[in-house]
């Protein structure tokens, strides 16, 4: 299974995605530039954090017009997965991807710690070897991770199951404390209606590098995520298995 890694202009986190997939899940991997207008030969595209375009206007706002995310549109239409990352979370939403909108943080502070997400559902290729409720203890960090979406469309998301993870408590108890950003529902993350875009506000990618590789749980928690992408990806026809281009001296910080 082949995935690419999206570089935009104030990306930080590419590298920690490249780093994740290739050492911890030992899956081929290359990186996309933003200007980039084809995915072909790519199985998975992920968008990681960062601060895309120094987040003007507001997250996400700019990076939606990049060359590179009509592909990613015409990609996930045709069926293909994509995984957005915190800041990733936020420019899919902002493409129309996704539903709802990520606002200022409740307290308007930026946040970084460790908390926990319980599993919501289990129909989607990215949860499918996981168990409902199970918990991911994940860090976060964001200033602008509050999920908001109006009533109708708030509805629509809990109703069609799209609701992927929610921020608890360390027994799993989905309660107002545990809600880090004033994120409604105490919404995590959420899967577009064909469940093939996935975004989670928390940075999943900081699993598997730094100091926290010494936590065997923890990479062993971003091994099941992304492992369970396999075998849907294997099940479907009809892709090109053709190669990328490797950009790995990428540096954007």
């Amino acid at each position: 299974m082949k995935f690419g890694v999206v570089i935009f202009p104030g990306s930080n986190c590419e590298h920690d995605c490249y780093y994740a997939i290739e050492s911890v899940i030992g899956q081929p991997v290359e990186f996309i530039w933003h200007q980039d207008t084809s995915l072909k030969g790519f199985d998975a595209v992920i968008l990681p954090g960062g601060f895309a375009y120094g987040d003007y206007l507001r997250t996400g706002a700019l990076a939606k017009f990049s060359p590179v995310m009509k592909a990613v549109a015409d990609f996930a239409r045709k069926g293909g997965l994509v995984f957005g990352i915190c800041n990733g979370f936020q420019i899919l939403t902002e493409a129309g991807l996704l539903p709802g909108a990520l606002l200022r943080n409740v307290g308007l502070k930026y946040l970084c710690k460790f908390l926990y997400l319980r599993t919501e559902t289990t129909d989607t290729p990215y949860t499918n070897l996981m168990s409902k409720g199970q918990l991911l203890r994940i860090p976060i960090g964001h200033g602008d991770g509050n999920f908001f979406a109006e009533a109708e469309q708030l509805k629509r998301i809990e109703n069609n199951g799209q609701v992927v993870f929610r921020y608890a408590t360390a027994d799993g108890q989905i309660m107002p404390e545990a809600n880090p950003n004033g994120s409604l529902n105490n919404i995590a993350g959420i899967v577009s209606e064909q469940r093939n875009v996935l975004d989670p506000q928390a940075r999943a990618h900081d699993h598997g590098v730094g100091h926290l590789q010494r936590d065997v749980e923890r990479a062993l928690q971003l091994q099941k995520l992304a492992r369970a992408l396999t075998p849907v990806t294997h099940e479907r026809s009809g892709r090109d298995p053709g190669s990328g281009r490797k950009r790995r001296n990428h540096r954007h910080r």
